[in-house]
């Protein structure tokens, strides 16, 4: 059983991390401009936490990949504890943060919310481009 070879999609997933910040920072200049100090703050932050997350879930999620073609028999594959504590606590990390950062700096949830769709938003753009290049 060969390893798989994950390095064709190294390049999407740096696009994508790059992506999340570049359209986070536009998104937050525009609900500065068009809104507040604070609502700008607001996507910002939730634009760095979709950040944190996909980097955490990207190395949880090699570390399961390595360690599932590592090993010889699939029914007996060993998940390292911190890459499940990586897939599950990401989550954890995102509530924790937006409920600390709502309560002692008083940026609105809604923004934090708006600033968290940039992963989502890079995810697609990078798809877009990924189809687009396809058919140079």
């Amino acid at each position: 059983m060969g390893t798989v070879d994950f390095g064709p999609y190294a390049l999407t997933e740096r696009r994508i991390a790059r992506l999340t910040l570049v359209l986070g920072g536009i998104a937050s200049a525009g609900g500065c401009f068009l809104f507040s100090i604070r609502v700008g703050a607001g996507v910002m932050i939730g634009a760095l936490l979709a950040w944190v997350n996909f980097r955490w879930l990207k190395s949880a999620l090699d570390a399961v990949a390595r360690a599932a073609t590592a090993q010889v028999e699939p029914s007996k594959t060993r998940v390292p504890l911190a890459s499940l504590f990586g897939l599950i606590g990401r989550y954890f990390l995102i509530a924790v943060s937006v409920y600390v950062i709502f309560v002692f700096f008083g940026i609105p949830v809604l923004s934090m919310l708006v600033g968290l769709c940039a992963l989502g938003a890079a995810t697609i753009g990078a798809s877009l481009y990924e189809v687009f290049q396809s058919w140079d």
